[in-house]
């Protein structure tokens, strides 16, 4: 079980003040419930359950995410299309809410998150692949299909190493809450063959990580 808040985010600069960059009643209203879960839980697993049920409700509803922010980036540095467009991140670094979009056919290199949180599909379909680095290598679980609605937790150490494909004909978009400024820290993708690591930080699509965070 990893802290229940992010020791990376502690590590970026703070920011003047919370980032809304879908500044929506309904984005305000759950990151206030997020918030007010944090505060009560003693863990990260705490948090999470805490958070699910509100979370279930934000994938059920699908009129609040507007288009621009289900668009794949062609010149994004994930690669394959990938675009991650921040919603909403804490002056403090240590919360984030993000959608990540991938095209038909692409998948996200094998990376980790260094953060507990919450990852649900709003639209299209998903494999994902839990890893884990073992024996100078990496050792995976069986891919796990995702519909719409679908969520899992991320809780450091044990699960937060994967990689997720789209399979479906349309897009995918998931959702992502995160105890850290995703985009913006440092963090690690694997090679699939000898499990090395290496750092890397994925930015978003649509903000900028600010000068003094830490770069690949």
């Amino acid at each position: 079980m990893c802290d229940l808040h992010d020791h990376g985010a502690a590590a970026l600069d703070p920011l003047e003040h919370d980032e809304y960059v879908l500044d929506t009643p309904f984005v305000r209203d759950f990151v206030d419930v997020v918030r007010r879960a944090v505060a009560d839980a003693a863990t990260p697993a705490a948090a999470i359950a805490a958070i699910e049920p509100r979370f279930a409700g934000v994938l059920a509803r699908t009129d609040w995410l507007p288009e621009r922010f289900q668009q794949d980036a062609p010149s994004s540095g994930m690669g394959g299309g990938i675009g991650q467009w921040l919603l909403y991140r804490s002056a403090d670094r240590s919360l984030c809410l993000f959608s990540l979009v991938v095209p038909p056919g692409s998948q996200t290199p094998i990376h980790d998150h260094g953060a507990w949180g919450l990852v649900g599909l709003y639209r299209g379909n998903q494999d994902e692949e839990l890893s884990r680095p073992a024996g100078g290598g990496l050792a995976a679980a069986p891919r796990r299909p995702l519909d719409p609605g679908d969520w899992y937790a991320l809780v450091p150490p044990d699960n937060d190493v994967h990689r997720v494909t789209t399979t479906s004909a349309e897009t995918s978009v998931s959702i992502h809450l995160l105890a850290n400024d995703t985009g913006c820290v440092l963090r690690r993708v694997y090679d699939e063959q000898t499990g090395a690591a290496r750092p890397f930080r994925s930015g978003y699509v649509n903000a900028v990580c600010p000068e003094g965070d830490p770069v690949t």
